[in-house]
């Protein structure tokens, strides 16, 4: 069973960047797929004992300021 629908493209667009969480105080790596609107965030230091690190968010990159991009 598939979460998304197939697509008939052989590429996957996205987008990688850095972001600072002020509530949590935690700095996220990031990756953001383009197509599905979704970031998968990844804090760039992980916190002792915790099990829900990995976050995956419905997200509009064009409404947020982040850090920095990269590739």
């Amino acid at each position: 069973m598939s979460l998304f629908a197939t697509t008939k493209k052989d590429e996957l667009m996205l987008s990688k960047f850095i972001d600072w969480d002020k509530f949590e105080n935690c700095f996220y790596n990031n990756i953001y797929l383009d197509d599905y609107k979704i970031v998968v965030k990844m804090p760039l230091i992980p916190r002792k004992n915790s099990k829900k690190d990995i976050k995956i968010k419905k997200f509009d990159l064009t409404k947020y300021i982040y850090l920095v991009s990269y590739d």
